[in-house]
């Protein structure tokens, strides 16, 4: 048991119950939230290590919305966020989101669907 909490927030209960069994198996606490505002209290109550973040849940940008919004708020703005959407599928986007200071302030952007050793790559890199 690593005793690493990581909270995700999305709103597809099929993709959040095969990641959180995966992080489980690594020995990760796992909270979840379905949507950003349950999001935001969850991650306030469970400070958690790592924050996975889905973008289109109420609203169709609201990840990216969120991902403003936490390094704003003293007690979040040090988690590391990660980005895992299937927007650009969904939407049909000719281009993929990259991480940026300003307008995705996030550790990463991976796309849904994410192989399982990509995602535990990436959580490891930003979870000392």
């Amino acid at each position: 048991m690593n005793g690493k909490k990581i909270l995700i927030i999305d709103d597809d209960p099929d993709f959040v119950e095969s990641v959180e069994r995966i992080l489980e198996a690594r020995g990760y606490s796992v909270d979840t939230a379905i949507n950003g505002t349950e999001g935001v209290k969850k991650a306030k109550e469970i400070t958690p290590d790592l924050i996975l973040l889905d973008v289109m849940m109420t609203r169709k940008t609201e990840g990216f919305e969120l991902s403003r919004e936490l390094p704003k708020d003293k007690d979040l703005k040090s988690i590391p966020v990660i980005i895992i959407t299937g927007i650009r599928e969904k939407m049909n986007l000719p281009f993929g989101f990259e991480p940026d200071e300003t307008w995705l302030p996030v550790k990463a952007v991976l796309e849904k669907t994410v192989k399982p050793d990509q995602l535990l790559g990436k959580i490891e890199e930003f979870i000392k």
